[in-house]
């Protein structure tokens, strides 16, 4: 390998390179796409062989517990490792660990999204998938030993390959990658997102049936007239984005309280078997309900239910959806929660698809105008409340969009997801993907400075030849460490190393050469320091930055637990700073 890597680097551009190293994504990609799809649709159908779907059958009550405690099984003692798996991890990765992923993350994500999907669990397949898209991207970078901005630009094109073939929208995963993952626009960046896209796409094409991949067709015109309609469903969406926000917020706090990880698979998971006991379409990712929508046959949903004897009850029939709008989100986030793998992109499209067909039943229903396109509010209603929920509005258009075959609802589309997303912004100036990241401070973002300062690390930036004396000594002896020390600085400290003060050796210059003041306590010159004259080893960059600003000094005293570490120096940080920019900025030259 490092003969083939000292060749390379010697023959073949950096640009090349990655033109190469991107198609081989989409394939990896695309392959990983049709592992998961064919494994869910194997394990679906071995699980669910024995039952009876004419009549209620209480297997359901064990069923997606059993997937979650496999899935945490699997992890527990095949893998070893039960970190979290999904697009949040995906961005702190990005942010924190310089780009690098735990291998596993190749396959694991895959397996354990196929049993917690397989065995019924109310999660997304596309979580799992661009995990494992990023997951090759690292990897394959760390294998050819790139650095930072070609490791993330890969983790890019992974995500991207990865949700071009597990949805067949080569468009949408590209912009997905430069609006979610937080990627430079630039030309240098977009050909390889497009080569991994549309490799991807192409790859699961050709190996997926159609019936597995998720396609929709637009069979009405947009309607001019239909526009006022379209404007209320924005605004209801925006606001069901934002139940369904702190719905998944709530649910995972709660379950998350439950420390034991088995007590929370059997409590979660019963709870999740409970739901879709009594709502069968809860059961897996949920698009067979918008399947089901779009050619006409909304009423089947009802089929397998308690309910299903009211079919024609136009009340009854508006209440479950209206409950399954509600439930879903619950489902999903119990299923993610108690230990499952799955991502939260399918809930919250099927949620918006149930939304704007209930809404346009409803109007349809009251002879309010003349009937609305059922079919049309439900993909309007998917782009809307997928596109607030995830604070990523373009990629939930041209998601929608490509999945439907055709732009004929591109204005709709637009209307509805931008009223939508401007709704929930007004409320939750965070998604679900980055509210904890935000909290924490490890958010990446568009705004260049802001990425930068969340990346850096400054750790190794941290100066330890800063001498320190004890409390009880006198200016004798700081003379002595005076020769010793390149610094002019020195850390005074207790007999457990709490830090208390400095001594700034311009403060004793005056008496460093009169012997008759060696007797003098130290403390006569110590100053006491404020908390801006302090920082924390794990304080973020950004804070410790704005307390140079504020104060203007050129040194920063780094302490942990109260105990003295060392010094930062505002121009090693600014030089790193630069640095850092540089390394995260992929040339368009």
């Amino acid at each position: 390998m490092a003969r083939f890597i000292s060749w390379r680097v010697r023959h073949v551009s950096d640009k090349v390179f990655m033109i190469v190293l991107a198609a081989v994504m989409g394939i990896l990609a695309g392959f990983a796409a049709y592992f998961l799809k064919i494994s869910v649709f194997i394990v679906k159908r071995l699980v669910t062989g024995g039952f009876n779907f004419d009549e209620l059958n209480f297997i359901v009550l064990f069923v997606p517990l059993l997937g979650i405690l496999l899935t945490v099984l699997f992890l527990r003692y095949v893998i070893g490792d039960e970190t979290r798996h999904g697009i949040p991890t995906i961005l702190y990765t990005i942010a924190r660990l310089e780009g690098r992923m735990k291998p596993h993350k190749t396959f694991s994500s895959v397996i354990g999204g196929a049993l917690t999907t397989g065995f019924g669990g109310s999660a997304g397949l596309e979580s799992p998938i661009i995990s494992t898209g990023a997951s090759i991207g690292s990897n394959l970078a760390n294998k050819f030993r790139l650095d930072y901005k070609f490791r993330t630009l890969l983790i890019g094109c992974g995500s991207a390959g990865a949700m071009a073939s597990i949805f067949t929208t080569p468009i949408a995963a590209v912009v997905f990658s430069l609006e979610v993952l937080m990627l430079d626009l630039t030309m240098a960046s977009i050909i390889p997102l497009l080569i991994a896209s549309v490799t991807g796409a192409i790859t699961t094409k050709i190996l997926l049936s159609e019936q597995l991949l998720v396609h929709f067709k637009v069979t009405e015109p947009f309607v001019i007239t239909d526009i006022f309609y379209f404007i209320v469903l924005g605004l209801v969406a925006g606001l069901i984005s934002l139940y369904f926000t702190r719905m998944h917020q709530f649910v995972q706090k709660k379950i998350e309280l439950i420390t034991n990880i088995y007590k929370r698979v059997i409590i979660g998971g019963a709870i999740l078997s409970l739901l879709i006991f009594l709502f069968p379409p809860l059961y897996g990712e949920g698009y067979d309900m918008i399947r089901l929508i779009m050619s006409g046959q909304a009423e089947s949903l009802l089929d397998n239910s308690y309910l299903v004897h009211f079919k024609d009850n136009i009340w009854i029939f508006l209440g479950f959806i209206f409950l399954l709008i509600v439930l879903k989100v619950v489902a999903t986030s119990l299923t993610t929660s108690s230990g499952g793998i799955g991502g939260i992109f399918g809930p919250a499209a099927v949620t918006g698809g149930l939304l704007g067909f209930s809404f346009a039943r409803l109007i349809n229903d009251f002879g309010i105008k003349s009937p609305l396109h059922e079919s049309n509010f439900t993909l309007v209603g998917m782009a809307a409340v997928l596109g607030a929920v995830l604070h990523a509005p373009l990629t939930a258009i041209f998601l929608v969009a490509e999945m439907s075959n055709g732009y004929e609802l591109i204005v709709p589309l637009m209307l509805a997801t931008a009223i939508a997303y401007m709704t929930i912004k007004a409320f939750e100036p965070y998604s679900l993907f980055t509210y904890d990241l935000a909290a924490k401070g490890d958010m990446l973002s568009h705004h260049k400075d802001k990425s930068v300062l969340n990346v850096l690390n400054l750790n190794n930036l941290i100066e330890k030849d800063v001498l320190s004396i004890p409390i009880h000594a006198n200016l004798g002896d700081l003379t002595k460490l005076v020769e010793q020390s390149p610094r002019n600085l020195f850390a005074v400290i207790d007999r457990d190393e709490t830090l208390l003060g400095i001594v700034h050796l311009d403060y004793v210059r005056k008496d460093l050469f009169k012997p008759e003041r060696y007797s003098t306590p130290i403390t006569k010159y110590m100053i006491q320091l404020s908390e801006n004259d302090l920082t924390s080893i794990n304080e973020p960059a950004r804070l410790i930055v704005d307390k140079f600003n504020r104060t203007g000094n050129y040194n920063m005293v780094v302490v942990e637990n109260g105990k003295f570490v060392g010094c930062l120096s505002r121009a090693n940080i600014f030089n790193a700073y630069r640095q850092q920019l540089l390394d995260m900025s992929v040339d368009d030259e």
